[in-house]
């Protein structure tokens, strides 16, 4: 998943290390006594299945962000309020306005979580937190809730300090994410006086390794559509009517083998790619983090991580056809697929799904009817990576793991970080995470490292300590 730091960078800040060292162990010990409540805070927020798709209990959402907004009014913010727009889930909004001359800083995470899947693969109860060794399981628990947690934290290590100083902190955690933020971009123009900030830290990625910290530099895009096809016009005998007439699954079969290329490629015309990766990861790493069976081929050519981070990735997310424990003798009339493609910078989204839709249009076989339903798309991210907030997030994460960190690409999406920009052009947008190549986020038996979590925490709370040098003057209404 990551990408190492090649380029030149801005000057970092001076300092001076004893000063450093003596403040990131203040830090560090006064989270050691904070840190059991501060996970049961967490275990509590995992119990809340805050599931925000469609068919599930959206009560669950309100649930979740009420104990979001108790959490923040237990760290110190004295503007606190859940709000919500065009229907939409509820979202937290908590904040101290920065004194005049400061700067603030918006802190991002989400409280909904993926649905479980099929919960009987879980060695414990997706939704009752269970630690074993080092690592907190249950749905959540690292994608988002502990990004959640690590701003509650930071602020309960530092926010009176934050105070003092006069440094603006905004809190925003919307709570439809993982459905694909459908209303985030009305809810941040709605709100944009209250959330206008000079930095934006996403807690939503992930860190190298545990032991090595990491900055998300690079994000693919995604555009999504579910193909259909039909052959006939309802289902007929197979032994009777079989042979002249496919069935759709074949054809749908056919024509999703069509996107990619012998080797694995995509092969859709008109995708784009972006540079490759200075650096690769290990094909051994990818194998463990990925949990491929040992006989499995990767796809594609050149280095993984360019495969991973800077060029497409489509994949089929799931198939409606007749169920095989339902399955007669007839002729399946009618099928559908949802396809995913990962676009990687430098893509425009509705290029990339005009291709798509191109693509199968023109491939579909045997003369079967087309119907294409154009679903989501996000546009991918490139961060420069020579701003003086980036070089405060390194010096932070440097003094809380006692590494230096890596700039790293991602190959999954989050598409409303290109809305935040468009929204707030003056901010600088920092993305950084809880997880780890173990996290398994969306998976079964998702999980968190508490230790990493714990320098998290720690690392959040330097770099918001110094956020005060990023600018001299107000930019935002409430500066």
């Amino acid at each position: 998943m990551h990408m190492a730091e090649t380029a030149d960078r801005t000057e970092e800040p001076a300092s001076d290390t004893a000063s450093d060292t003596a403040v990131a162990g203040r830090l560090a010990a006064r989270l050691e006594e904070i840190l059991p409540r501060t996970v049961a805070d967490l275990e509590d927020l995992v119990r809340i299945p805050s599931i925000a798709f469609p068919g599930y209990d959206r009560s669950t959402l309100e649930t979740s962000a009420r104990a979001v907004a108790d959490l923040l009014t237990g760290a110190g913010l004295p503007d606190v309020r859940i709000e919500r727009v065009d229907g939409g889930a509820p979202a937290v909004i908590a904040r101290r306005p920065a004194t005049e001359g400061r700067p603030t800083v918006l802190l991002y995470a989400h409280h909904d979580v993926q649905p479980t899947g099929e919960e009987a693969a879980w060695t414990s109860a997706p939704f009752e937190p269970e630690r074993r060794g080092e690592r907190l399981y249950g749905r959540g628990a690292a994608d988002d809730k502990a990004g959640v947690m690590a701003h509650v934290t930071a602020l309960r290590l530092v926010g009176d300090e934050l105070a003092e100083r006069g440094i603006g902190v905004t809190v925003f955690v919307e709570g439809e994410e993982e459905a694909g933020s459908p209303t985030f971009r009305p809810f941040i123009e709605a709100f944009s006086e209250d959330l206008d900030a000079d930095l934006i830290i996403v807690a939503d990625s992930a860190n190298w390794a545990v032991g090595t910290p990491a900055l998300t530099t690079s994000l693919r895009g995604v555009v999504d559509l579910t193909v259909g096809v039909r052959t006939l016009r309802a289902g007929v005998h197979s032994g009777l009517f079989g042979g002249p007439a496919l069935d759709a699954l074949t054809v749908l079969s056919r024509l999703i083998a069509t996107l990619h290329d012998d080797e694995g490629e995509v092969a859709v015309e008109g995708l784009v790619r972006a540079e490759d990766p200075a650096v690769d990861m290990p094909e051994a790493d990818y194998r463990r983090d990925a949990g491929a069976v040992e006989s499995l081929r990767l796809a594609g050519s050149g280095p993984l991580s360019a495969r991973l981070w800077t060029r497409p990735a489509l994949a089929v997310l799931g198939i409606d056809a007749t169920p095989v424990d339902k399955a007669s003798n007839t002729i399946v009339p009618a099928a559908r697929a949802k396809l995913s493609l990962r676009i990687p910078p430098g893509q425009d989204p509705a290029a990339a799904m005009d291709a798509l839709v191109r693509h199968l249009e023109e491939n579909v076989p045997f003369g079967a009817e087309l119907e294409i339903v154009r679903g989501e798309q996000g546009r991918p991210f490139l961060a420069p990576d020579d701003t003086p907030a980036m070089a405060l997030a390194r010096r932070s994460f440097a003094r809380a793991w006692g590494t230096e960190p890596v700039d790293t690409g991602l190959g999954g999406s989050i598409p409303f970080i290109a809305d935040l920009l468009e929204v707030f052009p003056g901010a600088d947008v920092l993305v950084t995470g809880v997880e780890d190549p173990d996290s398994r986020a969306h998976g079964v038996d998702e999980s968190l490292h508490l230790g990493e979590f714990a320098r998290v925490c720690v690392a959040e709370a330097l770099l918001l300590l110094d956020a005060d040098s990023l600018r001299e003057g107000p930019t935002g209404a409430d500066a």
